[in-house]
């Protein structure tokens, strides 16, 4: 209780406060990872899916991975600790203080839950990208084309993976038509320099830092919240063990974020 007070008092002093979350934080809302041993979809291992390499040789079988993703994090809401975020940065702006999200995930719970302006450092599974005019779209139409509409069954023994190409998403930019894929990071990809660079920037520039339900392992992430720590600044971190960052950190609170977040940014 004595360090959660303490962090209190270093936010309750701070002008720029970077949050950056990971998977942690959406797990407690039930939105799967696929990281690990246990991570396969049908047959496949599911980060097998998540290279451009795949996605040429199958993009019909991409994105009825990508749509199976989507469905399931449609039918899920943000939790306590997503809200708390959203009100925590609210509650600040009107303050003149400024209050910069920056998330791993690629589920779009910040948004839902009222979080402005959110940094998306691997995408979202709501966008699209034309692999011709690289055009970026939101779009959160389950199903997101008409042909993909049951094709999205996780057991290992539903035979699909067949749709033409013709009939998988399509860019409605003028009159590109060209195939649409998920505007996500895959392996082997970097991350977009522009996201690059506002994270970046709230990394140099923050006061205060909090991570929550991140490993603290993928990089570039993985460098932000030391290089914050680095500095000498204030860095808290919430995550339900100890992560191979920990030691860096003035501040770890274990447990699950649900609980610990809101208790921490509570008015």
């Amino acid at each position: 209780m004595n360090a959660l007070k303490s962090f209190r008092e270093t936010l309750s002093t701070a002008k720029n406060i970077l949050i950056l979350t990971g998977s942690g934080i959406s797990a407690e809302s039930g939105v799967p990872t696929f990281r690990g041993t246990g991570g396969f979809w049908r047959k496949y291992q599911a980060p097998s899916l998540a290279t451009p390499e795949a996605f040429a040789a199958n993009p019909s079988l991409v994105w009825e991975f990508y749509e199976y993703r989507r469905t399931l994090v449609s039918k899920v809401h943000p939790n306590k600790a997503h809200e708390a975020v959203a009100e925590f940065q609210s509650r600040l702006s009107k303050e003149g203080r400024n209050v910069t999200v920056v998330t791993q995930n690629i589920d779009g719970l910040h948004q839902k839950a009222g979080a402005k302006d959110v940094v998306e450092l691997h995408g979202s599974l709501y966008k699209t990208r034309c692999t011709k005019c690289k055009t970026i779209t939101f779009n959160d139409t389950i199903p997101i084309c008409p042909a993909l509409e049951g094709k999205i069954s996780p057991d290992p023994n539903f035979v699909s993976s067949d749709i033409p190409i013709e009939d998988l998403p399509r860019c409605n930019q003028g009159n590109c038509q060209a195939l649409l894929r998920p505007d996500i990071i895959w392996f082997g990809e970097g991350l977009d320099p522009e996201v690059l660079n506002k994270a970046s920037q709230a990394v140099e520039t923050c006061d205060a830092c909090l991570i929550i339900g991140t490993s603290s392992i993928v990089y570039p992430a993985a460098m932000f919240a030391p290089q914050v720590a680095k500095r000498g600044v204030s860095v808290a971190e919430f995550n339900v063990e100890s992560t191979p960052a920990t030691r860096k950190f003035k501040y770890h609170f274990e447990g699950p974020c649900t609980i610990t977040v809101p208790e921490a940014l509570a008015p």
